[in-house]
């Protein structure tokens, strides 16, 4: 009887970071396999914010707004999507699930690994300082504490100037 694979999330959004984060990861845990033998089932997520979340409290006229930046939502989610797949492609790992969830992105990686079972969620890290850390909130630290399962954070190493 075949064992079953572990699961690997991989968050992306459209940052260096995540980008960089996914491509260590692929370089890590899968280039040196061929994808039978791979220890991990990968699923690459991205978090979408819903329209109403981006706009806000809008007032009067939202609504008349609210398509447009659904639409542009959907692109942007696309193109990550698309990106990350480019990625994977480009380092031969075909057997990979690609998924776009609506909200916000703590609560849709902690319920990801949840629903799938994960054994390891990775994630990047944008490198914020406290205070951008403290008013925009960390998904990589929230993940950390509230995700049943291990949290990998690849940090991009800094340029040298």
């Amino acid at each position: 009887m075949a064992e079953e694979k572990q699961v690997m999330i991989v968050a992306v959004d459209d940052s260096e970071h995540s980008s960089y984060a996914l491509q260590w990861t692929l370089d890590h845990f899968f280039s040196p396999y061929s994808s039978s033998s791979s220890p991990f089932k990968l699923f690459v997520l991205h978090a979408k914010p819903s329209a109403s979340s981006v706009i806000g409290l809008a007032g009067p006229g939202a609504a008349d707004v609210l398509p447009f930046v659904e639409s542009d939502l959907k692109k942007i989610s696309s193109r990550v999507l698309e990106k990350a797949k480019e990625i994977c492609i480009s380092k031969s790992v075909t057997d990979v699930v690609l998924e776009a969830v609506e909200g916000d992105p703590r609560n849709v990686l902690c319920e990801a690994v949840e629903k799938h079972h994960a054994s390891i969620l990775v994630v990047g890290n944008h490198g914020y300082g406290a205070i951008k850390r403290a008013v925009l909130g960390s998904v990589s630290d929230y993940c950390a504490h509230h995700a049943h399962c291990t949290v990998m954070i690849v940090k991009k190493p800094k340029t040298k100037h």
